[in-house]
């Protein structure tokens, strides 16, 4: 048998929208294969197809050589196939264990057999080295190890095939580097892997072969050792793209933002999470803020932004006080805000899309007029910027929830910059985004600092700090600990400041 998935001239729409047309996957013995696609060229509706969340519209499945018709998860299951979707379905207050065994409890006469089941769990996470501990509940665990959860769950099930749905999303770059370890792993005991994604790096870290769907049509499938980041990326968006953004020299103006002696701390246990922090701003630059996840970059950016109040210093926006102000007050006085968390921060997922693109100025006319919302000129206001930022959707009225990734991401950003702000905060701009978005979003990055904008870009990402910021200011344990220019840094150096094995005033001040 020389395939252990073969998904054949598959076809799926809904309505008269076709999500996949004619797409062919397969999927060789002990081989973790890559889906490669922008957001929203179909990748997930295709696996959701396999995990029998979709039902086909045409084509064949075969499963270890025989057809099959897959109508429900548990006839995957059934199968030996399971899913790690991005979006971990986990139950916040059971247990590792309740979680992993939920709906597969082993049980005589009646009663859960916990210790037999938690025995079972254990030698699981022991041999896939997945260090989990089963009594944690899940609110007590990260997010890299939730995603371990999820993994065990599929396992704990039987399933030797394995579909992760662009599971690097929400990791930190050591999380990334055990989960590849992980999936090594996991085919050296005989698994086969299907990993969505469009992050070309991993691509070329961890998989053996590569299926390209672009517009939900197939491209084609190669081998990872004769391709290149850039074929793969030209294949993915149906032309050249640039990984580094294009810049003129920057020309700093005048200081927009001013932080002084800032001190932020956590609600609950009043722990200090950003610490006597100074820094600016100004117009014509862009600021990346760099530093390793948990180190005060959040709590910094929602101070600024009044998510959070602030406990000492100030903050001044163009000279004026906006420390502990409401945010609506904040955002008036000049300030857009791409925040980290889009689905908590950014959007109403329910919403419709025009309605969450007029979020910052619907009380304003002519989008309203005596307390009353002017519908109409809210969807033409919408049409216009979904043209003029490309944001991929059937219709103004769909739910913000139902469009790809990179699709919410450009109506946030649409919405922040048509307002022309003083300072654009960019947190996370392009977490979760396929090659072709990542390009646009650093364009505009950039089109806002020369346009004579302030503009601050936190990313745990060092390669789009370096590519697109002027001056780099590394954030650890809650206090800056450099400001270095882009142009004469590197990965190396930022990281050494990042992991506070290195203080500038050990180097003196370059600025």
């Amino acid at each position: 048998m020389e395939y252990v998935v073969e998904m054949l001239n598959i076809r799926k729409q809904f309505g008269d929208f076709v999500a996949n047309n004619n797409i062919n996957l397969q999927v060789k013995p002990g081989e973790i294969h890559a889906l490669l696609g922008e957001n929203g060229a179909g990748k997930s509706t295709l696996m959701n197809v396999l995990f029998g969340l979709y039902e086909l519209d045409g084509g064949e499945i075969k499963v270890k050589g025989k057809t099959e018709r897959i109508s429900s998860p548990n006839k995957a299951n059934d199968l030996g196939i399971g899913m790690v979707h991005q979006h971990f379905m986990l139950i916040d207050k059971f247990t590792v264990a309740e979680n992993i065994i939920l709906g597969h409890e082993p049980s005589r006469l009646g009663l859960i057999k916990k210790k037999e089941a938690i025995a079972e769990i254990v030698a699981l996470s022991d041999k896939y080295g997945l260090q989990i501990d089963p009594y944690k509940r899940i609110d007590q665990i990260g997010v890299g190890m939730q995603q371990r959860v999820e993994i065990l769950k599929t396992l704990y099930r039987g399933a030797d095939i394995l579909i992760f749905d662009e599971p690097t999303a929400v990791l930190t770059p050591q999380e990334i580097i055990d989960l590849m370890a992980i999936m090594k792993r996991l085919v050296k005991e005989g698994k086969s892997i299907i990993l969505i994604t469009h992050k070309l790096k991993e691509i070329m870290t961890v998989c053996d072969r590569v299926t390209v769907i672009r517009k939900g049509e197939g491209i084609g499938t190669v081998n990872v050792s004769d391709t290149s980041p850039q074929n793969l990326a030209n294949m993915m968006v149906g032309r050249t793209v640039l990984f580094s953004t294009a810049k003129k020299a920057a020309n700093p103006q005048e200081v927009v933002l001013a932080i002084n002696d800032l001190v932020v701390t956590e609600e609950k246990h009043k722990i200090e999470k950003v610490s006597h922090l100074s820094l600016e701003v100004k117009a014509g630059e862009v600021l990346g803020i760099a530093g390793i996840d948990g180190n005060g970059q959040t709590e910094l950016i929602e101070a600024i932004t009044g998510l959070r109040k602030v406990k000492k210093g100030s903050i001044q926006l163009s000279g004026e006080k906006i420390h502990n102000l409401k945010p609506r007050q904040i955002t008036e006085k000049g300030l857009g805000h791409i925040p980290e968390d889009r689905h908590k921060h950014g959007l109403v997922l329910e919403m419709s899309l025009a309605n969450n693109i007029a979020l910052q100025t619907y009380y304003k006319t002519p989008l309203s007029k005596h307390g009353f919302l002017n519908q109409k000129e809210i969807d033409q206001f919408a049409n216009r910027l979904i043209a003029e930022y490309d944001v991929r959707t059937s219709s103004e009225h769909v739910p913000a929830g139902k469009l790809s990734g990179g699709n919410q991401q450009k109506a946030i950003i649409a919405r922040e910059i048509t307002r022309s702000p003083k300072l654009l905060i960019a947190a996370q701009p392009t977490r979760g985004l396929d090659v072709g978005a990542i390009e646009f979003i650093h364009k505009r990055l950039i089109e806002q600092r020369d346009l004579g904008r302030a503009v601050m870009l936190m990313s745990y990402e060092l390669e789009e700090i370096l590519n697109v910021s002027d001056r780099i200011a590394v954030i650890y344990e809650g206090e800056i600990v450099a400001v270095l220019n882009a142009n004469e840094t590197n990965e190396q150096e930022l990281g050494l400041y990042m992991a506070g094995h290195k203080k500038m005033s050990e180097v003196g001040m370059h600025d």
